[in-house]
């Protein structure tokens, strides 16, 4: 009896791992396996799509990007376009988009330029207000200014919710 107790002991453990495995497989699936931004401005058309093409392009699949605005425009600003052209980043095919709650629900981080209360607030979301000027209406020269300066903090926020990690045997003696 004690080999069929074991037997049966073992049968047991084995179902219990694979069961274990099952729902550890289940709950990674269900969970996110990276980071959503959601950029925020009143219009979309200009410095929240800046933002979303910056941290598409700069960090691929390791970010959810998404971007809307409170009181979305027809068409994304051509300078806006024009300027980001300039470094490589196309956001000609992008389309303003309205503010949605579902949207910042989806979202682990949200990043508002100039909308003020407009962006619902939900508990465990990260928020952040970045004061940029406004780029409607203005010349490709400040609009370059703006660009920039959007790029510094992408990158800052890139570094802080999805670093890259650097292989430990590279750079070592």
């Amino acid at each position: 009896m004690t080999t069929s107790r074991d037997e049966t002991d073992r049968t047991q453990a084995s179902a219990d791992a694979a069961a274990g495995d099952a729902t550890d497989a289940t709950t990674a699936s269900a969970s996110p396996a990276v980071p959503t931004v959601l950029f925020v401005c009143v219009h979309n058309a200009g410095r929240s799509q800046m933002a979303a093409g910056w941290l598409q392009s700069l960090a691929g699949d390791r970010v959810e990007v998404m971007s809307a605005g409170s009181a979305p425009k027809e068409q994304v600003n051509p300078v806006a376009v024009e300027a980001m052209a300039e470094v490589g980043v196309d956001i000609a095919g992008n389309a303003p988009k309205v503010l949605t709650v579902d949207a910042v629900r989806e979202s682990d981080v949200v990043i508002t330029m100039g909308c003020g209360d407009a962006c619902p607030i939900f508990p465990g979301k990260r928020y952040e207000d970045w004061d940029l000027q406004d780029p409607s209406g203005q010349g490709i020269d400040t609009v370059r200014i703006i660009r920039d300066e959007i790029r510094g903090r992408v990158e800052q926020l890139l570094d802080e919710i999805a670093p890259v990690e650097a292989d430990a045997g590279v750079g070592r003696d």
